[in-house]
């Protein structure tokens, strides 16, 4: 009959090597499946006070086609800041996908971005939803000035997006 028992020595060694191997293929994992969305994650966001587009529910853009004020009474936490929503219905569609109902540049001014290469705030009615994405503007004159070609002003914010994303 064979002995499988192992000297105290021999378990302490394969121990201290378990422990090693658990703790290098927990920081490989970490490494190897980062965050669902590591770049949304480190996107700079306008948040006056820490709440998103000053409080509006980025959800009725598309369902109401017109901005609605939010509530705390349904905030959401998400990519850093506060966003308010006009009901649970809103907050629970935008949990799901915030990327689909998240104002493109962080929800700063998107002729600023484009134009400037700048984050400006933005007014909430100062608003455009394009191929599903919806902008943003600082007022209703820069908001003129961005519907005056808004495709060349589309490429060229995404071109400088890029850029304050990696300068932040």
């Amino acid at each position: 009959m064979q002995n499988n028992k192992q000297s105290p020595r021999s378990w302490r060694r394969y121990g201290i090597l378990g422990v090693f191997l658990v703790a290098l293929l927990g920081f490989g994992a970490v490494q190897l499946w980062p965050a669902a969305s590591p770049v949304a994650e480190a996107e700079p966001v306008f948040a006056e006070d820490g709440i998103a587009i000053r409080g509006y529910d980025p959800v009725a853009y598309f369902t109401a086609d017109k901005p609605v004020a939010g509530s705390s009474a349904h905030a959401f936490e998400w990519n850093g800041v506060t966003w308010h929503f006009a009901n649970a219905e809103h907050r629970e569609r935008f949990a799901a996908k915030p990327e689909m109902y998240a104002p493109a540049y962080g929800g700063y001014c998107a002729w600023a971005v484009a134009e400037k290469g700048e984050l400006w705030s933005i007014d909430p009615h100062a608003w455009h939803i394009v191929d599903g994405t919806l902008y943003l503007n600082y007022s209703d004159a820069i908001q003129q000035r961005w519907e005056q070609d808004i495709p060349g002003f589309i490429k060229k914010g995404d071109e400088r997006w890029a850029q304050i994303i990696v300068d932040s």
